[in-house]
Formats: structure tokens, sequence, C-alpha cells
């Protein structure tokens, strides 16, 4: 861990509760520092990119000498090589007088010449020679040139010598060039270009690091200085920290401060201070993230309220009655244990809480405008991640059973009554629609709610999942809302009944979302076992859909072979089979 004496903390400040305090006067010098040093390294680089303007000139005028020189002995030696017939002694001597005249000082310079078709003439270099030239479209930009001329004068006349980039190996290199009519080819002195601005890196670097230094030493000078304008700003922080630590308001003490903005902003805190006491510890409660933004776009928190298109979860408790009167108020440990994860898990899955009664939970999803995700495929993920959250809490609690029994021996009939009771199963219900989404209360006193059909609806579905004793049940609307409108989204939605609820007057489908990852062996069969079944039973055929449900071992299809076992389909049988309790 980096620390610091009294005399570091005088420039980089001191840690207060993990949190490093910096000094005023140590932000403004190295904002003063950083733009000091901008300035100093832009301007540098202004002057480096200037003079690499002229180098480039420069470096133009010396390769056209060089090539010049090059062009005339190749032209002589295209004569000795018309006596002698000897093309490889010419290219030697070409290439060996290519290194002795023109001086090739870098280690990367290289003249060469190459023919229309971009094989090598002759290759003049200290490095490995190239394979092939593979620059086609500097080659090809030459021909062009060559072949279109240039207007001087009203005539057009051909390009004899000029400076151009071109790519040899990995590496780009500023070139010029000039068409030999005997040879048929192009004969190019070239320098690499990293190599040939290498040395006015290391000037930029060199005058950069003199900059740094200088400026560091002024920015010492400068902080001492500050601090000693700035000496009463550090009295403030110091009292401001221990009233921090402190959980309180105090005054801050002003003796001896100068007549200045500083000593004025520390009366106008001793004046706040005096007004609000201790007010800190006050307002610690949840909020809905949707209502926090909105507030704070608004400055306001109003009584109102729209309707919106919404995904409810409920969440229940099983044997919560039992539970309480097993635990007494211990049950409050019990649903904290389980909500502090729950809950944690709705809100990572862009979810508001809508109400928490006991052992019931509400979650809204869709309210929050910057989702990204669909507020159905939300609630199912969620639904998921509340069982995990509750069979993890089973798996703690039955590994502490055996470490207890391991210790102290079988639990007696009070203990084992105890252990029952902890062990929390949970079912999620999911609607969606139409709700009223808003603040309701008086301005005194306000709660953020949802209200509507929707959210009795998702109520019941959860009650439904004791009866078929499955984890999750959904309404046709959520079932729509992924498969419309999420690609993979990796569910099955294995229908269970068509159900008339209690207050209701119409029946509705409702569904098992079950994730595709688990249906393979047992589940697969079990569920197809079990939809056979259901459209024959539908379909008035009961006794075909009991053949199907004695062969499916889900725990809904006992309840389907107690419907029917035994009965005859009645009369104007519609499919639905109606609730007579919530």
């Amino acid at each position: 861990m980096l620390t610091f004496g009294k005399m570091g903390e005088k420039f980089f400040g001191r840690k207060v509760e993990g949190t490093r305090i910096i000094p005023i006067a140590t932000k403004i010098t190295v904002i003063f520092v950083m733009f000091i040093l901008a300035s100093s390294l832009s301007t540098n680089y202004i002057n480096l990119m200037y003079n690499r303007g002229e180098l480039i000139k420069n470096l133009k005028e010396l390769l056209v000498k060089d090539l010049r020189q090059l062009y005339t002995y190749c032209n002589n030696q295209y004569e000795i090589y018309n006596f002698d017939k000897d093309l490889n002694a010419s290219v030697k001597q070409i290439e060996k007088r290519a290194l002795h005249d023109f001086k090739l000082h870098k280690k990367k310079s290289i003249a060469f010449g190459v023919k229309p078709d971009a094989s090598f003439l002759f290759q003049s270099t200290r490095q490995k020679p190239f394979a092939s030239f593979t620059d086609r479209v500097s080659l090809q930009k030459m021909e062009e040139r060559r072949l279109k001329g240039v207007l001087r004068n009203g005539v057009r006349v051909e390009v004899l010598e000029s400076l151009m980039t071109i790519t040899l190996g990995q590496e780009q290199y500023f070139a010029v060039y000039k068409y030999n009519k005997n040879w048929g080819a192009y004969i190019i002195r070239a320098d690499e270009i990293t190599e040939f601005y290498g040395a006015s890196w290391i000037i930029f670097r060199n005058v950069a690091l003199i900059s740094i230094l200088i400026t560091i030493a002024c920015s010492m000078i400068g902080i001492v200085l500050l601090r000693y304008i700035l000496r009463f700003v550090q009295i403030f922080t110091v009292d401001i920290m221990r009233m921090s630590q402190d959980q309180s308001l105090d005054l801050i003490d002003l003796k001896g401060a100068p007549n200045d903005d500083i000593t004025y902003l520390g009366v106008a805190f001793n004046a706040l201070s005096s007004t609000i006491g201790n007010m800190m510890q006050i307002f610690q409660k949840f909020i809905n993230r949707d209502v926090v933004d909105k507030a704070y776009r608004e400055k306001n928190v109003r009584l109102e309220g729209t309707r919106k298109d919404l995904t409810c979860l409920f969440s229940d408790i099983r044997r919560f009655t039992y539970m309480t009167e097993t635990l007494g108020t211990d049950i409050i440990t019990m649903l904290n244990m389980h909500y502090d994860r729950a809950i944690r898990e709705i809100l990572e899955h862009d979810g508001i809480i809508g109400s928490i009664i006991g052992d019931a939970l509400l979650a809204v999803y869709g309210a929050i405008e910057d989702s990204k995700v669909n507020k159905s495929y939300q609630a199912v993920l969620t639904a998921y991640k509340i069982q995990e959250v509750a069979l993890s809490l089973r798996n703690t609690m039955m590994k502490k059973r055996k470490q207890i029994e391991k210790k102290y021996g079988k639990f007696a009939p009070i203990e084992e009554k105890v252990y029952r009771a902890v062990l929390i199963e949970v079912g999620v219900g999911l609607d969606g629609g139409d709700v009223f989404y808003g603040n309701i209360g008086s301005r005194e006193r306000m709660t953020n709610t949802v209200i509507g059909d929707k959210v009795n609806s998702a109520s019941r579905l959860e009650g439904l999942t004791r009866i078929y004793s499955v984890p999750v049940i959904c309404s046709e609307y959520i079932k729509n809302d992924i498969e419309d409108n999420i690609h993979n989204h990796g569910l099955v939605f294995m229908e269970l009944d068509t159900v008339q609820v209690k207050g209701k007057t119409i029946g509705v489908k409702v569904y098992w979302p079950i994730p595709e990852k688990d249906i393979k062996g047992r589940l697969k069969q079990d569920t197809a076992f079990f939809s056979e079944g259901l459209q024959d039973y539908y379909a008035g055929k009961w006794h075909r859909a009991q053949q199907s449900f004695v062969q499916c071992r889900l725990e809904a299809a006992r309840l389907f072979i107690s419907r029917i076992k035994g009965r005859r389909c009645p009369e104007n049988w519609k499919g639905i089979w109606e609730m007579k309790t919530k």
C-alpha cells in the first residue's frame, strides 16, 4: 500500500475512510502543470512538424542528386552491356557504384531498378535484398504517370523524376524515381521513413524531458506558494473531515481567517450547520430507481401516475403460516436472508420493488426507461434466480443440519420442526399488460405503487404453482412478449392448462416457462407425454388423455388424472378449469 509521511501528506493529502483527500493547492498546480506541459510539448511537436517539411525537401534534393548520378551510370553500363552482352557484370557494377558513390549512410537506404512487370533489375542495399517488388499500387502509379505525362507550356512531356511513398516488405519509404528507357526499368533511390525521422524524434524526446524536469521543479515551488495562500482551506478541510468521521455537524473555527471568499464559504457552512443539526442521519430508506431518476431530472416528486405496459412478478413463500408459528420473531431474520438476495436479483435485472408484504413480494419490469432487455424476459430470468436463492438457503440449512447431527446427534422433535420451517420454498407468478403506475398518498407521505388487474393476475398465477407443483407459472402475455421480441430466448413454454380464476368469467391459458437447457432426459419425455395428454384433454378425449398422463411423471399430471379418472367428458366441454378459491 502506498503511504506518505507528514511532508508527503502536505502535497498528496491524507486518507479518510479509504479515500485520499487531495489538497486544492496540489490540484491547481497539477492542472497548471498539465497545461504548461501540453503547451510546451505541443509547441515542440508543431516545430518538429515544420522542420520535417524542410527535412523532406532537403531529402528530396539529396535523393534526386543521387538518382541522377545513378541514372547516368546506368546508361553507361547499358553501353557496356551492348558491347560485351554480360548482363550480370553490368548489374553488379551498378550495385557496387550505388554503394560507393551514393554513400548510403543509413542502414535501410536502398537504390534499385524495377521493371514494369515488378521484377528487379538490380538492388543496392546494406540489408537483406528483397525477393520481389510487391508494391504493385505504386508501380501502377509510376506507369500511369509516365505514360500520361504532364503539361508544360501547353506541351505534354514525360515525367522523368518524382517523389512518392512506396512499400518494401513491411516498411514505408520516401522514394524518387526516374524511368530509364535503355533498361526499360524505373531507377529508384529511397530512404526508410522511420529511420529518416529517427533523429528528429530523439531531439523531440530530449527537449520534452528537459521541459518536464523544469515544469516539475516549478510545480513544487508553486505548491508551496499556493498552500500558503490557501492555508485556511486546509483548516476547513480538517474540520469537515472530523465531522464526517463523527457523523455530526459542528462549527468551523474561523479565528484568524483573512477577509476573502474562502472565509465567507466557512461562514456559510457554519450557518447551514446550525440549522440542519443532525439531519445527516435522517432519510435512510430505499427508493425505486425510476423514482430517483425522475426526481433528479425534475427536482421534485409529485403525486401522479400513468398507465403503462408493464410486467408484474409476484413471489410468495410457501407454508408461511407454519414458519411464523414455529419461528416467532426469528421469522424476520429468515425473511431478510431471503429478500436480501432476491431483491438484489430483481434490481440487477432492471426490476423495481412494487411492495413487500410479509411473505409476498411484488416486482415490476418495464418502468426503467433506459432498460435495454425485454421486460418479460427479465422477469422470467429473475423468477428462476429467486428459485436459486431459495434453493441455496435450503442447501445451506441442510449442510448445517448435517454438521449439527454429526456433533450432537439427531434432532429433537422441536428441532426438527424448526428445521422444516427454515426450508424456504417459493412460487412465482408472472403476468403483464396495462397497469396504473405512479405515486399515491399525500404530500406529507407518499409511496410508489402499481395497481391493476395484472397485479392480481400475477398473484393468482403464483397460487397455481402450488396446484401444478411447478416453480414458475406465466400468462400467455409473457409467452407472446418474449417469443415476439427475443430471438434465441432459450425458453420452452409448456402449456399447463386453461384456467378461469376466481372472480373472472373467461378462461386463460397458463404456461410453465422452462429453460431450454433443462429439457433433456426424463423431463423431455415427461413434457412430451403431458402435452399429448393436454391436447386430448382439451379435445374431450379423456380416456386417451389419461393414458398419456399416467406415463408422465410430473406432479401436474396427477392433478389431471384426479380430474378425469372414472368420469366422462361433460357436454359443451370447453377445456376450461374453474378455480373455486384464490
